[in-house]
């Protein structure tokens, strides 16, 4: 049997015991109640794929029982795990926003045995497993990754009689080809945003270099290759739709960057593979993924914890298991998927050539995505904020005591989304705000159990 048959082969495997246990026999009395919070589970009306992968889970295993618990009202998600917390009410398993923070309160189990005999983990690419580790323990699984960077038009390349970039273009190939393209008359954008760019290019001129010029222990953000990058979306301005005036606007019936590429107004677009399932069905032209200029993407994860209090450590971490990185549970996902003529919310996470054909089945030939999906393991993290200690102050929340003009007291987040507007020079603020941001680091580091 082929390996794709013989992971969809498992999961009507698993429909059909479902169905034995239902039907031919008295259902079994849960003996196991996890309570499970997490952001990407709908309403009960909606039954998304989440929930029914939940219950797939729960009728396969009818000893255990699943509660959601009520994340709705008034603050932010790490303030009401806090409140939980307080409580003595954790959930056993819960959507991760800032591994950190739930580390350095001791909220989080040592899965590093658990996991250290699973296959399936041994097929999680090392920059996923990685991103869970603290101090050479497993603090978390990976519960979706998503491939970031360009995506490309090749019909409007085509029209236009250039060759579309492809995945493993050169930067300067790259920026040759989208700026060729412009052409704000006829309402086409060769690039669709300029921000982006200070998150992927630095990496491209240092190799040390990885998501926004981190280099896994500090910012780099007085380095050669981060101020190319801020040189660099100054350049391109007028290929993007922040370089547009009102007046140019007009001529183009995107509302918004987010609209141009689907719209056919924009070359190229920067997103993630969350983006996918709307690509498959609304694109109504020739498109691929080509990732960040010299052969690489970006990755965002979202990443599922085990509470050290879970009353019953083993079932927390089997379910969470299969809502993470299981291929049984992914082969499961996708059967539903399969089910709505739809394609799967996630990419897998634990990734093989067969879970590779399992949802590129989805989405048809993109020699450019497979590449990616096969390369996965030398992806700049962007997901930093979720993994990082101190980065979100050392990115955007950080105050470092600059004015500028009448804005006081800016945060760091402003010095970089305004480092291309003419407001300053940003070489003139790099070496402050490289020394902030890195103190910043290593005292949140420091802070972190060994």
């Amino acid at each position: 049997m082929k390996p794709l048959a013989k992971l969809i082969t498992t999961a009507f495997a698993l429909v059909l015991i479902v169905s034995l246990a239902v039907h031919g026999a008295p259902a079994k009395a849960a003996t196991v109640t996890l309570r499970y919070a997490n952001w990407n589970l709908g309403t009960e009306e909606e039954n998304n794929v989440q929930r029914q992968l939940v219950a797939a889970y729960v009728k396969a295993h009818p000893d255990v029982a699943v509660e959601f618990v009520d994340m709705s009202g008034d603050g932010g998600w790490d303030e009401k795990l806090t409140n939980y917390a307080a409580k003595g009410q954790l959930p056993d398993v819960f959507m991760a926003n800032n591994v950190p923070l739930y580390v350095k309160n001791g909220w989080t189990a040592d899965l590093t045995a658990m996991v250290q005999n699973e296959a399936d983990w041994k097929d999680v690419p090392a920059v996923l497993s990685d991103a869970v580790t603290y101090s050479g323990k497993v603090m978390g699984l990976p519960a979706a990754q998503f491939v970031l960077g360009y995506y490309v038009n090749k019909d409007l390349f085509e029209a236009a009689n250039l060759d579309a970039p492809e995945y493993g273009v050169s930067v300067d190939d790259f920026f040759k080809a989208t700026t060729a393209l412009t052409n704000v008359q006829k309402a086409v954008l060769g690039l669709d945003e300029m921000e982006f760019i200070l998150g992927w290019f630095p990496s491209t001129q240092d190799s040390k270099l990885k998501w926004f010029s981190y280099d896994g222990t500090h910012m780099n953000y007085n380095s050669a290759a981060f101020k190319a990058a801020v040189a660099k979306t100054v350049e391109v301005k007028g290929d993007t739709w922040q370089g547009l005036s009102d007046e140019q606007k007009k001529a183009f019936k995107s509302q918004g960057p987010w609209e141009i590429f689907l719209n056919q107004e924009g070359a190229v677009r920067w997103d993630g593979g969350w983006a996918l399932p709307d690509y498959a069905k609304k694109a109504t032209f020739n498109w691929d993924f080509i990732g960040i200029p010299g052969g690489n993407q970006a990755m965002v994860t979202d990443i599922i914890v085990v509470s050290k209090t879970a009353s019953n450590a083993e079932a927390a971490y089997d379910f969470a298991k299969w809502m993470t990185f299981s291929k049984e549970g992914y082969a499961a996902e996708a059967e539903i998927a399969k089910a709505a003529s739809g394609v799967p919310t996630r990419m897998p996470v634990s990734v093989t050539a067969e879970t590779i054909d399992l949802y590129m089945s989805f989405v048809g030939d993109r020699p450019g995505l497979r590449k990616a999906l096969e390369g996965l393991d030398s992806s700049l993290v962007e997901s930093l904020a979720k993994i990082v200690p101190g980065y979100i102050n050392a990115r955007w929340e950080g105050k470092p005591g600059i004015d500028i003009g009448d804005n006081k007291d800016v945060n760091i987040g402003f010095m970089f989304g305004n480092s291309a507007s003419g407001m300053f020079k940003y070489e003139d603020y790099a070496a402050k705000l490289d020394t902030f941001a890195n103190k910043i680091l290593d005292d949140a580091r420091a802070e972190l159990p060994k």
